[in-house]
């Protein structure tokens, strides 16, 4: 495709403006080579259009799942009901900024320690009851109580009340100040579903999206149809949505080239140059805050000793990782979850390497000479995981280090391999705050915390930020609170990746977001076919 097709594309799709074509030309010097009706076929791009049935392979399904939010965890069941079924009270913009959904509006009080949401009127749920804040506060409270097993529950934990003032306005009120307290309402365990004598009934799937369920048999359906009541304008296009459930990265891309899907996620990137060939096909990568991770139990020998742990994150030749699973799409990770997508990464962190020497110098001060370890690994954990904990076992092995690289299936892996082995592979789409991203997974107390790790001070500097309102105190903490989560912390973060996604050129769409796969987790919504 020569270089002005390409641009032409880019701006009929709505991923670069208007001023960005024009410059981009200019360096070229293409701009006499445009055509006077390129503006027009733009301008219609981005008006809608309605109708079609879209297919979207992905990763990540299990057959355990449940449409009840206390068990979202897997990527196909949190984005079929996050993208297509239900909404919150708040939600993610492309640009990675917290916006109203069903709440219009919100206010806080000087400590943030209050939080009043404004709920729309006139929303309808797919039964047609209205929206009302009883439903609100069914969803919330179906994640607090003290028997709940929701993995949404530590978010909640500073919640001490939710109260209703009237009809359509809600008050959280907490323990201390939270001032990222929207967006964690935007979190896809917290979709509102209806209340029912006080309790969440969930079990219908009826909820407020722009489609009603029709099917779902979990890891292996997930049918929506447009729900003609919907109360969002210019959203929800499509006539009917599926969720296709594709764990092997070669039956995603032949289901996208044979016309079975309209698109994929999670893309082989080893074969991406392959697919660019195909005529019909476009390829998206964003930059976000995706990760893949190692995570160790720090309370089982011998990941108790931090510096075992420390041996084995030396052990791993990152750039490797980098230039052969990632083709280039992302960069070398460094222990922690917070990337460079988010607002306070820390930019002046050292950034770790393979290092062979400093490997056998923890393994002495460990008291070792050699060590074992097992990593149950398959690549529903993250794309090509088996092939790099194959390059983490070779390059460990040149230290005195053996990996025992213990394959898993795919299927079930999520139920029986991720929280149950010691060491084992797993991957994070992130979060667009760092509060979130450590509160869902590095917490004392998180029922993610999926290396069993506790350090007080981190836990102490968690606390602090959050209620901390001044802008440079909480990047100082959050920067230490990196450095500690690095040295001292269970989880080898070997790369950050970039979202990596493709389609058929049918389908269209706007400028895309980060925060998730697939358009935030929203291409069910957001999409239409061109």
């Amino acid at each position: 495709m020569s270089e002005l097709m390409k641009l032409e594309k880019l701006l009929v799709s709505g991923c670069i403006s208007r001023r960005q074509f024009l410059r981009s030309l200019s360096i070229l010097g293409l701009a006499g080579a445009v055509s006077p009706t390129l503006w027009n076929s733009s301008a219609q791009a981005q008006t809608p259009k309605t109708g079609g049935s879209f297919r979207l392979g992905l990763r990540g399904a299990s057959t355990a799942e449940s449409l009840d939010p206390a068990t979202y965890g897997t990527g196909v069941i949190n984005n079929f009901m996050m993208g297509a079924i239900g909404n919150c009270l708040t939600e993610v913009d492309h640009k990675g900024r917290i916006i109203p959904e069903l709440a219009e509006s919100w206010e806080t009080n000087a400590s943030a320690s209050a939080w009043t949401f404004h709920l729309r009127k006139g929303v309808t749920f797919h039964n047609g009851k209205t929206l009302t804040a009883d439903d609100v506060i069914a969803s919330f409270n179906h994640h607090r109580g003290e028997h709940t097993k929701s993995s949404g529950k530590s978010l909640l934990k500073a919640v001490t009340d939710i109260k209703k003032l009237d009809n359509h306005t809600v008050v959280f009120e907490l323990e201390s100040g939270n001032a990222d307290f929207p967006y964690i309402v935007s979190e896809y365990f917290f979709i509102i579903f209806p209340a029912k004598d006080g309790k969440l009934d969930w079990q219908p799937g009826v909820a407020t999206g722009g489609y009603k369920l029709i099917e779902l048999e979990p890891g292996v359906r997930y049918v929506g149809e447009r729900y003609a009541d919907y109360w969002k304008e210019g959203r929800a296009h499509f006539d009917r949505v599926e969720l296709v459930p594709l764990s092997d990265s070669m039956a995603r891309t032949t289901a996208l080239i044979t016309g079975e899907v309209d698109s994929i996620g999670s893309v082989d990137v080893s074969t991406v140059h392959l697919l660019k060939k195909k005529p019909g096909i476009e390829v998206n990568a964003v930059t976000g805050t995706q990760h893949f991770t190692m995570p160790m139990f720090t309370d089982v020998a011998p990941f108790d000793d931090v510096n075992v742990r420390l041996a084995l994150k030396h052990a791993i030749n990152r750039k490797q990782m980098v230039d052969i699973l990632l083709a280039g799409y992302g960069q070398v990770g460094n222990d922690s979850p917070i990337t460079p997508a988010n607002r306070y990464f820390n930019t002046e962190m050292k950034q770790r390497s393979y290092d062979p020497d400093k490997a056998r110098h923890y393994l002495k001060k460990a008291g070792l000479d050699k060590l074992s370890v097992k990593l149950h690994i398959a690549n529903s954990a993250f794309p090509k995981a088996v092939d790099a904990a194959v390059l983490f076992k070779e390059s460990a092995s040149n230290i005195g280090i053996d990996i025992n690289v213990v394959r898993e299936p795919d299927d079930g892996y999520w139920s029986n391999v991720w929280l149950k082995k010691p060491f084992c592979g797993s991957y994070w789409d992130g979060r667009p705050t760092e509060d979130l991203m450590f509160t869902t997974v590095y917490a004392a107390e998180s029922p993610w915390n999926d290396a069993h790790w506790k350090n007080e001070r981190f836990n102490k500097l968690l606390v602090e930020a959050r209620t901390e309102l001044d802008s440079d105190k909480r990047r100082a903490m959050y920067w230490e609170m990196q450095e500690i989560v690095k040295d001292d912390g269970g989880t080898i973060i070997p790369v950050y990746a970039q979202y990596v996604f493709a389609n058929r050129d049918t389908v269209a769409h706007g400028p895309l977001a980060a925060n998730k796969d697939a358009d935030g987790w929203r291409a069910l919504e957001r999409w239409w076919f061109a």
